[in-house]
């Protein structure tokens, strides 16, 4: 992990996850700018470069310092350093817990980086930082993002229906919430390594 002197916080097979700067506004402007990305957050509608430029980047910037270990990074392809999207361990409850996020690029989609990148962080969220619990939300009809939670650990919590002033179609099936706490990742780290070392 180099994530405080400009080097990734941390490498996958395929990926390598880094630090935003100020300099990626129009790879985040670009990635919302696809309606199919944003279908299940803004029924499509981008985010505009200004939110970006002036909140949503800074924002990301500034929790690096308040909360080490924990953010959302550019997710790049590690050998050609293209830009496809972000994973993040968003801070909550004082950063004690994170919460698991993801977004790439429709070209990304099917290859399971999505997965790669998330089992990633919650590993780093567990062994690094020491988080309690991390957990992750979604529209229930958001098969997809469902699937990558449950690959990466993550267990189904419950569904509950939030009241939103514009809601988009499939709000009416509620919202789902997967967590994952750390008795549980330790339990399952043992668990493969006594696998592990019953494989030899």
């Amino acid at each position: 992990m180099r994530d405080d002197d400009g080097g990734p916080l941390l490498e996958t097979a395929r990926l390598s996850l880094r630090r935003f700067t100020v300099d990626d506004v129009d790879r985040l402007v670009e990635l919302d700018a696809d309606p199919e990305v944003m279908r299940f957050l803004t029924n499509g509608v981008p985010t505009p470069r200004a939110t970006i430029r002036d909140e949503v980047l800074p924002r990301l910037l500034a929790d690096y310092d308040r909360h080490p270990g924990l953010g959302r990074w550019a997710a790049c392809d590690r050998f050609t350093g293209e830009f496809l999207g972000w994973l993040g361990l968003d801070p909550s409850d004082g950063g004690a817990e994170a919460e698991l996020g993801y977004r790439l690029r429709r070209a990304a989609w099917g290859h399971g980086l999505a997965t790669e990148g998330a089992r990633a962080l919650v590993r780093h969220a567990f062994d690094t930082v020491g988080v309690r619990r991390v957990w992750a939300q979604t529209m229930t009809v958001n098969d997809r993002s469902r699937a990558v939670m449950a690959r990466a650990g993550l267990h189904y919590v419950h569904t509950f229906h939030p009241v939103f002033d514009d809601p988009i179609p499939g709000t009416e099936h509620g919202e789902v919430e997967y967590e994952l706490r750390r008795d549980d990742w330790s339990a399952t780290a043992q668990e493969r390594a006594a696998a592990a070392l019953r494989a030899r």
